[in-house]
């Protein structure tokens, strides 16, 4: 069974994604915003794919505070985390701040927030998975 990491500092949107990814998907579920938790999940080989909110506000890394692009690019430099995908999760979406993202995190994907279609959300993140 595949495993997609969410990383999220919003419980009910982690709890929201997990029910989808399990109901719907059959894919198991791990939530952790704690970076060192992430890193280490991903080093060592624990998890598929990740769902990284961009926007979050508790996390920090050695001290200092890193939202989810920082996060990325730290997981995309590391050639033992680089292979693992990805896809960043916001609600703050204008025209241009995808693309933005993206290049700037390196991330494999994006996703809007509120997801609104279950069954797309699902299938995006599988299609990533078998890639």
């Amino acid at each position: 069974m595949k495993t997609v990491l969410i990383v999220e500092d919003d419980l009910i949107n982690a709890r929201v994604f997990s029910k989808i990814l399990t109901k719907r998907g059959g894919l198991a579920v791990k939530h952790t915003e704690d970076v060192d938790e992430v890193m280490q999940m991903a080093q060592n080989h624990e998890v598929d794919v990740i769902l990284m909110d961009v926007s979050l506000a508790h996390s920090m890394y050695q001290g200092k505070p890193v939202d989810g692009i920082k996060i990325t690019q730290m997981l995309k430099a590391d050639p033992v985390t680089a292979d693992l995908p990805v896809i960043l999760v916001t609600a703050h979406a204008m025209d241009g701040d995808r693309e933005n993202f993206l290049a700037q995190s390196g991330a494999d994907d994006y996703i809007s927030k509120p997801v609104v279609d279950h069954q797309a959300f699902v299938n995006q993140i599988t299609a990533i998975i078998d890639g």
